[in-house]
């Protein structure tokens, strides 16, 4: 009946009802997210078996991993807080930079907690610099972050020639110089005992899949610092606030539309103020955490962490959630470097260019011949490096973490959303 209908309006000239192609959207369910983990392992584990690095899944390379997330994870975290409120922090990077001295400069006086809570106050009035410019005085976000930058840098660079390396102060006395504090303490640890000796036994069997799931989860419960456990604690706790109280409704309204939540009561000014200090508050603790982690600051300690920490914002499309997994990416490639380096490095090749085909040939299949063509391509010029060397140069193995943000993002920039009015100004009682 319905097709009789379809050729009557035809022979009729009335044009066709237009078809309807439902969109459907696939969430990231629970369920789904364990499945995905799941592939990942059992590929971690065929490549470890075919390559023979068997650091690729080992306890010391994901403990390092671990720890290098984590400073990466709460500037990423620092960036979510500033842009669900509506401004862009492109300081993370000199908030950073105050909570490495502040750590710096406290810690080696008072101990590894102290130099946290310091490191949290030095990236908190980084925070504060950074509203008062934005909003109270409407500059240029991009502008006034670029400039923060600057200025933490220059700032902490004099601080530290005036109060670490002076002739004759107590800092100098104790080891410091211009360019580095003195020691400080280290920061506690915890080992879960009877667990932890018995997943690093089986891991040293180096059993298929099960010997990578013990090197894994060995790195959780073996000398794991305190302060990552704050780190995971700060995570829940963002989670909570934003999306599970008023006051987080009221945040995250005034980075869709701030004039809306204006004109409900709410206090746009206040909320970004907060959500700033916040978020220089967070990228101040993971600089703090890099300075304990080695135990002194060094000047260039945070090399370039705020950024990557911004690009694991986005790639984790401005939810804390999506931040953990992306920190938990970079922080591995930037613990490569550390650790394994080359022969690990050489083995993610075949798996990079594995990863590349299938996403080609899926590109092909969608009909885009360019995208699909050069990840063909991309995906035969890696197979045939690794096939054809042992090792890849050094100056690869110390880029490594920043490709791999280059690689992330280009993939995820299709499933982006970012709040409708990030980095827009905003005057109190305008409509723009």
């Amino acid at each position: 009946m319905s097709q009789n209908l379809t050729k009557a309006t035809k022979e009729a000239g009335a044009p066709a009802a237009p078809t309807v192609r439902a969109r459907v959207t696939r969430r990231l369910t629970t369920p789904r997210v364990l499945l995905i983990l799941a592939g990942a392992l059992v590929l971690l584990s065929l490549l470890r078996v075919v390559t023979g690095a068997d650091d690729l899944t080992g306890s010391g390379q994901y403990g390092a991993a671990l720890s290098a997330a984590v400073p990466i994870g709460l500037a990423g975290l620092g960036g979510l807080w500033a842009e669900r409120s509506g401004v862009v922090n492109i300081g993370l990077e000199g908030m950073m930079m105050l909570g490495t001295f502040a750590a710096g400069w406290i810690g080696w006086q008072y101990g590894p907690w102290a130099a946290a809570l310091a490191g949290v106050v030095g990236g908190a009035l980084g925070g504060l610099l950074h509203a008062l410019a934005t909003v109270t005085f409407g500059v240029d976000h991009i502008i006034s972050g670029v400039a923060l930058n600057i200025v933490a840098q220059g700032l902490t660079q004099f601080l530290a020639k005036l109060w670490f390396g002076a002739d004759g102060s107590a800092a100098a006395q104790a080891g410091g110089t211009d360019k580095s504090s003195p020691v400080m303490a280290d920061m506690p640890t915890f080992t879960v005992p009877g667990l932890s000796s018995g997943l690093l036994s089986v891991e040293k069997h180096h059993w298929f899949l099960l010997s990578d799931l013990a090197g894994i989860l060995g790195s959780l419960v073996t000398q794991v610092s305190w302060l990552t456990v704050v780190a995971v604690a700060v995570f829940a706790g963002s989670f909570f606030l934003l999306w599970r109280t008023a006051f987080g409704l009221r945040l995250r309204a005034c980075g869709e539309s701030p004039v809306a939540a204006e004109s409900l009561g709410v206090n746009v000014y206040l909320h970004k103020y907060a959500a700033l200090t916040v978020s220089g508050a967070l990228a101040g603790l993971g600089g703090a955490f890099l300075a304990i982690y080695v135990h002194i600051y060094q000047d260039g300690q945070t090399g370039g962490r705020g950024y990557i920490g911004l690009a694991t914002m986005i790639f984790g499309n401005w939810r804390p959630g999506g931040v953990a997994l992306g920190a938990g990416l970079f922080g591995f490639t930037d613990a490569l470097q550390l650790r394994s380096g080359s022969p690990v490095i050489h083995a993610l090749l075949l798996l990079l260019a594995l990863a590349l085909l299938a996403l080609g040939v899926w590109k092909l299949r969608a009909g885009r011949r360019i995208q699909g063509g050069a990840g063909v391509l991309v995906a035969v010029v890696l197979g045939l490096w690794y096939a054809l060397s042992d090792s890849v140069p050094l100056e690869v193995v110390s880029v490594a973490p920043y490709i791999a943000t280059l690689l992330v993002l280009s993939l995820a920039a299709q499933r982006l959303r970012m709040p409708k009015a990030d980095g827009k100004p905003y005057r109190r009682g305008h409509s723009t």
